[in-house]
């Protein structure tokens, strides 16, 4: 019997080169489902090792979410993405100025209505679907990604052409940072996702960079999660 040729990533020797060793920035994909049959359930595709600035540039997405404040946006990546559409007449001073001009509206015409508040910045070929980080707030909460990502899954439903669409994962936030509860502790990315996911958000959502060096811990390509995991936590425990 012959024995099959072992599957190659690499040209040459680049299979043995690019062996990583534990001190190297890596992530341990795992398999899950059978990529023969359609699961036809709403999920989100989890973009690891993926630059969201450059799929943007590359035109992959109509719609971007992220978060957004009313005092200082500088240290976030709707500078970033303001900067990568040269037709856009939106700059990150006139973004900021518009967030406080709504939360002074609001304060006074919508008082009841419960935060966060989803404003849009259309950049011509791209939508920016921002939350509002709630007023007297330095943080966004697991709370607040879910009501906000319910309004977003909304704004989205039925929109074809805002679609296909991206999120950050407002983890390791600089500008718009998420905590799991007000005690200040920053949530899973599990957590995130099932908000996300709860809220009836379908997407791609991308990582932070910090989440790409979590070996020896294995990632999933898509949540839900396989129900082995599950299985697993309840016989861990």
């Amino acid at each position: 019997m012959t024995t099959p040729t072992p599957f190659r990533v690499y040209k040459g020797d680049g299979d043995r080169l690019v062996e990583a060793g534990k001190e190297t920035q890596r992530l341990v994909m795992l398999p899950a489902g059978d990529p023969r049959t359609v699961r036809a359930q709403r999920r989100i595709r989890v973009q690891w090792g993926q630059h969201l600035l450059d799929d943007v540039l590359d035109g992959r997405y109509r719609t971007v979410i992220c978060g957004v404040n009313d005092e200082n946006n500088d240290r976030g990546i709707l500078g970033e993405l303001f900067k990568l559409i040269p037709t856009s007449q939106w700059t990150l001073a006139s973004a900021t100025s518009y967030a406080k001009m709504f939360r002074d509206s609001v304060s006074v015409h919508a008082r009841e209505d419960r935060e966060p508040y989803v404003l849009k910045f259309d950049l011509d070929r791209l939508l920016i679907l921002a939350l509002l980080r709630p007023a007297g707030r330095d943080h966004f909460t697991l709370e607040d990604v879910f009501r906000g990502f319910r309004t977003i899954s909304k704004m989205l439903e039925g929109r074809r052409d805002r679609h296909p669409v991206a999120t950050v994962s407002f983890l390791g936030a600089r500008s718009n940072r998420l905590v799991a509860h007000e005690d200040g502790d920053e949530s899973s990315l599990e957590s995130v996702l099932d908000a996300m996911h709860k809220a009836g958000f379908e997407g791609d959502f991308y990582p932070p960079v910090t989440a790409w060096d979590v070996a020896p811990t294995g990632v999933f390509a898509s949540y839900p999660f396989p129900e082995s995991l599950d299985r697993m936590r309840e016989g861990s425990s």
